[in-house]
C-alpha cells in the first residue's frame, strides 16, 4: 500500500507552508525557508530532550541554544541569530551538518521571531509520532521539489518509484544500505522502514538499524542538510557518538573503501562530471573533466557512466544494486559501450524497468532503472538473461493532472518476482533477451523496446496536448544537452 500522509502530518505542513508564503512575499525562496525550518527545527527538540521527561544533556552549547532565541527580540535576534549559526556549524557530527555554512535568509527579525515563538514553540516535536515527524518534513521536501524553478525536484525521486524499488530489492536485516548520491535521503528511508516493518528485531539489530545501516554521500550542503534532518526526524542517526550516516563529498572521487550490501540511488542526470579528477597515472590535460580510477573499466566525463562504474565498485560480492540511469546509458557507444560489456560480465544484469517520462520534477529525463548483483570474478559472463519491464510505451503521466502511484508499479513488482527470479514468467510488458542476444546488438545496445506505440498511428491516438507539449519540450532539452555536450567536447561552447 502506498504510504499517505495522516491528517496530524497534513495540519503540520499545512500551518508551516502558509507561513512559508508570507516569507515569499519578502523574496525568499521555498528552499531557504525549508532551511530554516530545519535549524530552528533541530533546536527546538535539542531542547526538548533536556527536558522531562528525558533530561538529557544539551549537544547545544548553552549560549546558542533555543532559549537563548526566545530570550531576544527585534535586532538582538537577528544578530544572534547569525551567530547561532556559525557557531554550530562549526560543532562536529550530525549538528555540524545540519548547520554547516548556514546562513539567516529572514531579513525582518518580527517574522523571524514569528516563526520562533508562534509556529515552532507552540509543537512539542519530540512527543510526535516519528511517522508524523517524518512525513510532515517529506511533505515540506515534496512541495520544495514541486516549485521547479528552484531546481530542487532534481534531488527529489518520486516515492511511488522509491517504493517499489525498495520492495523488490527487500533489503534484510543487518544488512548495510548505500546511496552515493543520497539527495533528501528517500531511498535510505525507504530501505530503513522496510526492514522495520517486515523484520522482529531484537536490541541490537535495532541498533545497527538506527546507527549503521544506511549510509550517503551527497556533494551540496543545503541537500546533505535537508537529508540529514530527514532521517534524523524518522529517528535515525543521533546520539550514538554523534556519527552522521552521511558524507558531504563527491562520491566519485574516489574508492572510500567501504563495501555495502545494497546500493539504491538515483545519481544526478547532467552529462559532465562536476568536479575534474584525474589520476597521476593516466593524466590527460585535453580532458579536464574525465574522471580516470583505477577500479573503472573506462574514462568518461559521462556521470551517470562513472556512477554505474561506481557502484559495482562500492557493492560487497553478491551485494545488489538497483540505479535509476537516463536513456543514453544504455545505447551510447565508447565508453558507454565498454561499461555495458562490463556490466554484463562482471555482475548479474538481471533488470530493467522502461520509465514513463512526466515522473520527474526536473523535465527532459528518459529514464531506466538498471538492477543488477555484483559476482566473483570468473571468465564466462554473470548475466544470462536480462528481463526488460516496459512502463513506457502507451502510458502518460503528469507532475499534477496523472501522477505516477504505487499502484501503477505493481504489475511490475509481481513480475520481478523478488522471492524467486527464477520463477518468472513474460507477459505482454515483460520480455527476457538472452545474452548471446545482447551481444548482436550494435554497441551492445539496451535500449530495448516491443510494443507498438499507438500513439505513431494516426492523430486520433495522439496523447492529450499537455502531454504532447510536455513530451516535445523534454525530447528539445534532451537533444539540446546532447548538442552542448558535443560542443564543449569540441572545444567550443554554445550560447543559450
Amino acid at each position: 500500500m502506498e504510504k499517505s500522509m495522516n491528517n496530524h502530518s497534513q495540519q503540520i505542513v499545512q500551518r508551516l507552508w502558509n507561513y512559508c508564503n508570507i516569507l515569499r512575499d519578502d523574496g525568499m525562496s521555498y528552499g531557504d525557508y525549508v532551511e530554516q525550518l530545519t535549524y530552528l527545527l533541530f533546536l527546538k527538540m535539542a531542547y526538548e530532550r533536556t527536558r522531562p521527561p528525558y533530561n538529557q544533556p544539551s549537544r547545544i552549547p548553552q549560549d546558542y541554544d533555543w532559549e537563548s532565541l526566545l530570550r531576544r527580540e527585534g535586532e538582538a535576534l537577528e544578530t544572534h541569530y547569525r551567530d547561532v549559526l556559525r557557531e554550530l556549524g562549526l560543532q562536529p557530527g550530525m549538528l555540524g551538518i545540519i548547520f554547516r555554512k548556514a546562513q539567516n535568509k529572514i531579513q525582518d527579525p518580527a517574522k523571524l521571531r514569528r516563526l520562533i515563538v508562534d509556529l515552532i514553540n507552540q509543537e512539542t516535536w519530540t512527543v510526535l509520532d516519528t511517522d508524523v515527524k517524518g512525513d510532515a518534513y517529506e511533505g515540506l521536501l515534496q512541495k520544495n521539489a514541486e516549485d521547479t524553478k528552484s531546481g530542487a525536484g532534481q534531488y527529489f525521486t518520486p516515492r511511488p518509484l522509491i517504493q517499489a524499488i525498495v520492495d523488490v530489492m527487500s533489503p534484510k536485516a543487518g544488512e548495510r544500505v548505500c546511496d552515493p548520491a543520497c539527495g533528501t535521503g528517500g531511498f535510505l528511508l525507504a530501505a530503513h522502514d522496510y526492514v522495520a516493518q517486515h523484520y522482529e528485531l531484537d536490541r541490537e539489530q535495532k541498533k545497527f538499524l538506527k546507527y549503521n545501516m544506511l549510509h550517503g554521500w551527497e556533494i551540496v550542503d543545503n541537500t546533505a542538510r535537508l537529508c540529514v534532518m530527514n532521517l534524523f526526524l524518522h529517528g535515525v542517526g543521533g546520539n550514538e557518538n554523534d556519527a552522521c550516516p552521511i558524507h558531504v563529498a563527491d562520491s566519485l572521487l574516489g574508492d572510500p573503501g567501504e563495501r555495502f550490501d545494497m546500493v539504491l540511488t538515483n545519481p544526478p542526470f547532467g552529462r559532465k562530471s562536476s568536479i575534474s579528477f584525474v589520476s597521476e597515472e593516466r593524466r590527460d590535460e585535453r580532458e579536464p573533466s574525465i574522471v580516470v580510477r583505477s577500479d573503472f573499466s573506462a574514462s568518461t566525463s559521462n556521470k551517470q557512466l562513472n556512477f554505474v562504474q561506481h557502484i559495482k565498485t562500492l557493492l560487497k560480492i553478491n551485494g545488489r544494486a538497483a540505479v535509476v540511469v537516463p536513456d543514453n546509458v544504455l545505447f551510447e557507444g565508447g565508453a558507454g559501450e565498454t561499461v555495458r560489456r562490463k556490466l554484463l560480465q562482471d555482475c548479474d544484469t538481471h533488470t530493467l524497468l522502461r520509465l514513463p517520462t512526466g515522473l520527474f520534477y526536473a523535465q527532459g529525463v528518459k529514464a531506466n532503472v538498471l538492477f543488477f548483483d555484483k559476482k566473483p570474478a570468473s571468465p564466462d559472463p554473470w548475466t544470462e538473461r536480462l528481463w526488460v519491464y516496459d512502463l513506457r510505451t502507451n502510458h502518460n503521466f503528469t507532475l499534477r493532472t496523472n501522477p505516477l502511484t504505487r499502484y501503477h508499479l505493481d504489475d511490475f513488482v509481481a513480475c520481478y518476482h523478488p522471492e524467486n527470479r527464477r520463477q518468472r514468467q513474460e507477459t505482454e510488458r515483460f520480455h527476457s533477451f538472452s545474452y548471446e542476444d545482447l551481444l548482436k546488438r550494435d554497441k551492445l545496445s539496451l535500449d530495448l523496446f516491443w510494443l507498438r506505440d499507438e500513439s505513431l498511428e494516426g492523430a486520433d491516438s495522439l496523447p492529450p496536448p499537455d502531454v504532447l507539449a510536455t513530451s516535445i519540450v523534454e525530447d528539445l532539452q534532451v537533444a539540446l544537452e546532447q548538442f552542448t555536450a558535443i560542443a564543449e567536447d569540441m572545444g567550443g561552447r554554445l550560447s543559450l
